[in-house]
């Protein structure tokens, strides 16, 4: 059965190939466009815990925090200083759709280079920010550079691209390189504040306008890496993706993986409606558990800790230097565990993992409610010893996150879609990410404030959820090239395998592989 090819899902059985040092080359220089979304994650959380900015853009909230008796729990809620971290993602949802198109006609190369262009641009206007508006007008920007960066393998450029040049047993670690150097970029971030927010009063200038150096490296650094076979091909490229080919194979014997491609490609081009298609029942499986798998990544809470740490932290009594030094600790755990990840995902697979990291955090999450609860009152100051267990309970439930959840949710639906509806898949799976960010960035300080040590027990109430679809109706992935996986993955599936009954798709792929051979007949 024709499908993607090697170059497409990252590698098959039958097709040759070696780990270049092209193919390290390239993975690295675009995985800079995680270092640029992580930096961005990190940055945000320590900016708004620091004075000098409160008492430029947000004078409530900072008035509010040297309140003494004002709640812990809602110092810091306030609708725009959420908006301040939400809005990057509302921009990336809308930008990802108007990305999906560029890298199709232009490639994932050019599509590479406009999001350093994006960044760039969002890093000087927030860095010369003089007013709320050009903040958000920064913000914004920025938001547009994730949405064409940023949608990999997930979302289209970045990890779409390692996915498409890596070899197949080597595909699970090297797409995680995208999610390393976001982790990568979360601690810079946190290293760089900690040390700003000793610089008054325009520390958090340095911070904000530092999320350009990650922008220039991608820029320059693109230069340097090649289009994919399977990009090329589809602009009618031939010779050049041919070239490629066997440049990023190390071998001279592609001619099958090539036509695997050609063959791909034809059948892609039969779907004249790729979102209409998605949304056929043969489609259903890849699209249910592309977008959940989204959904529950934000939904475990990751994101308040990421994006809100040194808030967090300071609500529970730690000074400005003290959060933002709890920061860098939980920051360098979530780096140290994403490597784990990198070495066992191709080893012991997706769902282990997975399934392992939902009790983990189960347990963490729990935890830190119970003692939040006990603990941590209206205007108290929580006991050190509770707030340093609250720390290490902290990094025990990011370390979860980092070696399953966070990258193989964005691994697993790199794997999954079949390139006739791979472009619009993706788009749903980044825009399901971007919304849920987004959603829970903006509500985070607020359901804070009401809910309180609650807001714990509201996310575990969704790892448990998660943990219970990974068991049930996530199919294991790892060493299926992406050309096979229906027919080894979902059609074998005890649950999804009903959506394959009488599919058209298949018929289509039947008619492709027939073609040659009637040719042949006459």
């Amino acid at each position: 059965m024709p499908g993607l090819s090697m170059a497409e899902s990252g590698g098959g059985r039958d097709f040759p190939a070696k780990l270049t040092l092209q193919v390290f080359i390239c993975t690295i220089i675009a995985a800079f466009g995680g270092l640029m979304f992580g930096y961005d994650i990190g940055i945000s959380g320590g900016v708004t815990s620091m004075d000098d900015f409160l008492e430029k853009f947000f004078p409530a909230v900072y008035l509010k925090k040297h309140e003494a008796r004002e709640d812990n729990y809602c110092k810091y809620d306030n609708q725009f200083l959420q908006l301040f971290t939400s809005s990057l993602y509302l921009a990336a949802i809308v930008s990802s759709f108007i990305a999906s198109f560029f890298c199709k006609k232009f490639g994932r190369k050019p599509t590479i280079q406009a999001a350093s262009i994006f960044f760039l641009a969002g890093a000087v206007l927030n860095a010369a920010a003089v007013d709320l508006g050009m903040l958000i007008a920064g913000r914004l920007c920025l938001g547009v550079g994730v949405g064409f960066g940023n949608q990999r393998r997930w979302m289209q450029a970045v990890p779409l691209f390692i996915s498409e040049i890596a070899p197949a047993k080597y595909r699970g670690g090297l797409n995680i390189c995208f999610q390393l150097l976001i982790t990568i970029g979360i601690l810079i971030a946190n290293l760089i504040n900690y040390a700003t927010s000793k610089v008054h009063p325009y520390g958090w200038r340095i911070s904000l306008g530092g999320a350009a150096v990650p922008a220039i490296i991608l820029a320059i650094g693109s230069l340097a890496i090649m289009e994919t076979p399977t990009s090329l091909l589809e602009r009618g490229k031939n010779e050049e993706a041919l070239r490629v080919l066997r440049k990023i194979r190390g071998v001279e014997n592609v001619d099958k993986e090539y036509s695997e491609i050609l063959n791909a490609i034809e059948l892609a081009k039969q779907v004249k409606h790729p979102y209409r298609n998605l949304m056929s029942r043969s489609n259903r499986p890849q699209l249910i558990c592309g977008t959940v798998l989204q959904f529950f990544q934000q939904f475990t809470g990751i994101n308040v800790v990421m994006f809100y740490a040194p808030v967090l932290f300071q609500t529970m009594g730690y000074g400005s230097d003290g959060s933002l030094l709890s920061a860098v600790v939980t920051d360098s755990v979530n780096v140290v565990s994403t490597l784990v990840a990198v070495f066992l995902v191709d080893i012991i697979g997706r769902k282990v993992l997975l399934i392992e990291a939902c009790l983990q955090m189960l347990v963490a999450q729990s935890i830190m409610g119970r003692i939040l609860a006990v603990h941590l009152k209206s205007t108290n100051i929580m006991p050190g010893g509770s707030a340093k267990l609250v720390v290490i309970l902290i990094c025990v439930f990011v370390s979860g996150f980092a070696w399953s959840w966070g990258p193989l949710g964005w691994l697993i639906p790199s794997e999954i879609f079949p390139l006739e509806t791979r472009s619009a898949g993706f788009f749903f799976a980044v825009s399901m990410n971007m919304f849920c960010t987004f959603l829970v960035a903006q509500a985070f300080l607020t359901m804070l404030c009401h809910l309180r040590s609650g807001i714990f027990f509201f996310f575990a109430a969704w790892i448990v959820v998660m943990g219970i679809f990974a068991i049930f109706f996530l199919p294991e992935t790892k060493g299926i090239p992406i050309d096979e996986m229906n027919e080894r993955v979902w059609k074998k599936h005890w649950f999804w395998k009903r959506y394959y009954k009488g599919s058209e798709i298949n018929k289509r792929r039947q008619e492709i592989q027939d073609k040659p051979e009637e040719e042949s007949l006459e």
